[in-house]
């Protein structure tokens, strides 16, 4: 069985602890990891810091609100040699989210959700900030369910201007679109470097915001037959450039 892992805060910014050191997981993660996880002493767990280290140790105490972890091995997790940003559209429901958990489950170093045009769900004012941080929420579960050592950072809502500014940052920027003619197999993105996917809402991507990306350096490429939904697509992307 795989060992559970959690996120320790008290990891980030300092030095990982040595072989044989005590760790303390508590807080919220800690409460979950001994009150609803139910994990005792004796089983081995994984406390990873959320950018790209963790400690792997058998539980030597067990609270109600916390664990002692003595630590038996350090690890890291390299940075991917293909670094991969989702801009997702919003959307309603829980498609949108849908699509943030699989990326994470697949590896994607960050989230830019985009406020799209014709997206229904508009993000503003306190909604903004709590939306953004249930997404942030969603990764981080995701991290730990798929035993990642990474959390992708959720960076505020753009809109299409402003996501066009933000090319200028990546090595290849591609906007998923069902009409281009371009495919993603022939795109010819590196395998190494960084790359902005741009998924669409359900109503797909006005006219005016592919010219606003592609005069912005961005290429148009398809997925194929058919189109998929907001919450599929960019997963499905996402295996194309990372299984080739």
């Amino acid at each position: 069985m795989t060992d559970p892992l959690f996120l320790a805060e008290t990891l980030a910014g300092a030095p990982l602890p040595a072989v044989g050191a005590a760790v303390e997981l508590g807080g919220p993660e800690g409460h979950h990891a001994a009150a609803v996880r139910r994990i005792r002493v004796g089983e081995t767990v994984l406390l990873a810091d959320g950018a790209g280290r963790a400690v792997r140790g058998p539980v030597t105490a067990a609270t109600k609100q916390q664990l002692t972890v003595e630590v038996a091995e350090q690890l890291t997790s390299p940075e991917p040699a293909l670094r991969i940003t989702l801009a997702q559209a919003l959307a309603k429901g829980d498609r949108a989210e849908l699509a943030v958990e699989m990326a994470t489950e697949l590896g994607v170093s960050g989230i830019w959700p985009w406020q799209s045009a014709r997206a229904v769900v508009r993000w503003s004012g306190d909604r903004a900030e709590k939306s953004r941080a249930r997404w942030q929420s969603t990764v981080r579960e995701a991290t730990k369910q798929s035993r990642r050592f990474r959390v992708p950072p959720v960076e505020v809502a753009r809109d299409t201007r402003a996501l066009a500014a933000g090319l200028d940052a990546f090595d290849a920027a591609l906007v998923l679109h069902e009409d281009a003619a371009l495919p993603l197999a022939g795109a010819g993105v590196p395998r190494h470097g960084s790359v902005l996917l741009v998924v669409g809402p359900e109503g797909g991507i006005a006219p005016e915001e592919l010219d606003t990306l592609t005069a912005a350096g961005a290429r148009t490429v398809s997925l194929g037959d058919g189109v998929l939904r907001t919450s599929t697509a960019g997963v499905v992307a996402m295996a194309g450039l990372l299984l080739r």
